[in-house]
């Protein structure tokens, strides 16, 4: 196991590559810690758990709301949890969006990880600090920014993800390449998911590189007000139809870069376009979907990337 501190203005992360779960409890004490995962997580690994205190949430995006984080808030009034406790968000991006806002607001403020299980978590979800829930169809409308203290690598769990799955993670991952790692990208170009799934060695890497690409770019603009809007390369579109088709993420994001790549060949003579949808292609991802694009325009300007310009006026009614 590899560990490595990432600063922050807010905070820094300690991250821990190629560990296992079993060195979670030399990170935090078992006693005052209460991990949070799904229901696929919790089926495919129950004996992992064993001994500690857990919340198991209902699995997929649907549950990402304001009702299970209440759910979530009450059973930690039940266990007695205070500012002494820990919280563990072990599974994808619904369950550390979902542990690292609870923490952020439960009691103000509790100390969290995560151990991400999927690849998607490991490359970008669990990375950043951003943790919210949606509102309807609007993705993460309602969050914070606040650091992990810890991320843990345990990439025994990728043995259990379905090839959707895979295929969901690497959207991120050729989103990384394409905004700042050209070398990544044709590694990318020459290789296929399949010597990535076989080689532990192999993903093993690129998760890192990945991890620490996004780290990075975070630490030197932790808000969003520059280089980080790099990181929505595909998502500003891909937001927009994801929940509103009930797309995984990675295909909501890859369909998100194609648009975006042929809008930047009519707008700004961009050239690499089919080498782009190439790549995401051969890791088995969409890059086209006919859609309703005034749904999907509609949708856009509740973005949190986009600004206000209107005033608008309204009375909360008493029922």
């Amino acid at each position: 196991m590899t560990k490595k501190t990432i600063r922050f203005n807010s905070g820094a992360t300690d991250f821990y590559f190629a560990g296992g779960f079993s060195q979670l409890q030399t990170i935090t004490d078992r006693a005052h810690t209460v991990l949070i995962t799904d229901e696929n997580v919790f089926e495919a690994h129950s004996n992992r758990f064993k001994g500690w205190k857990l919340i198991v949430l209902p699995a997929g995006e649907e549950h990402k709301t304001q009702p299970t984080v209440d759910t979530v808030i009450n059973l930690l009034i039940e266990m007695e949890a205070d500012r002494k406790t820990t919280l563990v968000g072990i599974g994808g991006g619904v369950v550390t969006d979902i542990t690292g806002y609870v923490a952020s607001i439960y009691m103000r403020g509790l100390r969290f990880g995560f151990i991400p299980t999927s690849l998607l978590a490991l490359v970008d979800a669990s990375i950043g600090g951003k943790n919210g829930i949606d509102v309807g169809v609007y993705k993460n409308m309602v969050g914070v920014i606040r650091q992990p203290h810890f991320i843990l690598h345990d990439m025994g769990f990728l043995k259990s993800l379905p090839q959707k799955e895979w295929q969901n993670g690497f959207a991120e991952i050729v989103k990384h390449a394409c905004i700042r790692d050209n070398a990544m990208f044709m590694q990318l170009e020459s290789a296929s998911l399949k010597q990535f799934q076989s080689k532990k060695t192999l993903i093993t890497a690129l998760v890192q590189r990945n991890a620490l690409l996004k780290a990075k770019v975070v630490q030197r603009d932790e808000t969003e007000q520059g280089e980080r809007r790099l990181l929505n390369f595909g998502h500003t579109l891909g937001h927009a139809l994801e929940n509103q088709y009930t797309l995984m993420h990675g295909e909501a994001v890859s369909i998100g870069i194609g648009i975006a790549c042929k809008l930047s060949e009519k707008l700004a003579g961009f050239k690499q376009t089919d080498r782009v949808l190439a790549t995401l292609e051969k890791y088995g991802l969409p890059v086209h979907m006919d859609f309703d694009r005034e749904n999907a325009i509609n949708i856009l300007r509740m973005d949190k990337k986009a600004g206000a310009n209107t005033t608008s006026l309204y009375f909360v009614r008493k029922k």
